[in-house]
């Protein structure tokens, strides 16, 4: 809650005002819900009140009203999703953390399992003539030396050169540093109540509403995401969607103009 007032300029007044519909994050919902518990006396209840919108908080202690969860079912669910031979530690991240877990599967599936990547190189990747070691498996290991990079292709691949235990390779990949990969974004006027702005940097995951729809004031617009913390959107007025800037899956910044509702 802190972080989020402090990313948004945001005081107690600011919160409080009824006129102002403010996208919390759901974490923070969550939170004054009583989801991670409750504090002494409780929360505050105006404000507890604001956030919730009107649900109701948590009788009796997190978790307590949560279903029992069948683990050979979600085992077999995570196979059907691809994940090779999971096992109950498996089930048990995904029942707790579903949306990060399906994105280590999805991620593995592209890529394989890139732990065993030295932090720096997952990050920044090698420079020319550097080399690692990877131990596959006890007693296996695979020697990788970057070599170099070449022009980039009419498609916006590039072809790189390295090897594998002394034996050259090459593989093309996509180069998203490319200019014409590049996004870009109208900002926002807070003068302009049309103007529906990003109240915070991250990734739209969810657009609710489409050109010419007619929404009412504290009507749900988008789901925005940033470090794995996603929160609603909600129209500050009434009106009609006249234009919409972004998609599922966009990158935005604090304060990009996300849509019009005139």
């Amino acid at each position: 809650m802190a972080l989020f007032m402090v990313a948004n300029n945001l005081d107690i007044d600011d919160v409080m005002d009824k006129d102002r519909e403010l996208a919390f994050p759901n974490s923070v919902v969550d939170l004054f819900k009583g989801m991670m518990g409750k504090p002494y006396q409780g929360f505050p209840r105006k404000v507890q009140q604001r956030i919730l919108r009107g649900e109701k908080p948590l009788k009796g202690r997190p978790g307590s009203t949560l279903p029992a969860v069948d683990f050979d079912a979600v085992i077999e669910e995570l196979k059907a999703k691809g994940r090779e031979e999971p096992d109950l530690k498996d089930a048990i991240a995904s029942a707790l953390y579903p949306t990060v877990f399906d994105e280590l599967i999805a991620h593995q599936n592209q890529y394989d399992d890139t732990s065993a990547l030295p932090t720096p190189v997952f990050f920044y990747g090698l420079r020319p003539g550097e080399e690692i070691v990877i131990d596959e498996e006890p007693g296996q290991a695979l020697i990788l030396k970057y070599l170099t990079m070449g022009d980039a292709h009419e498609d916006g691949r590039r072809t790189v050169f390295f090897e594998v235990n002394g034996q050259p390779r090459e593989v093309r990949v996509a180069d998203r540093q490319l200019a014409s990969a590049v996004e870009s974004h109208r900002m926002a006027d807070p003068a302009n109540d049309s103007h529906v702005a990003a109240a915070m940097p991250g990734m739209v995951v969810n657009v609710a509403i489409a050109v010419g729809d007619k929404v009412e004031k504290g009507q749900a617009l988008m789901v925005l995401e940033a470090m794995k913390m996603e929160s609603t959107l909600y129209a500050e007025k009434s009106g009609t969607v006249s234009e919409i800037y972004v998609h599922a899956g966009s990158q935005i910044e604090t304060g990009e103009l996300l849509a019009l509702v005139d």
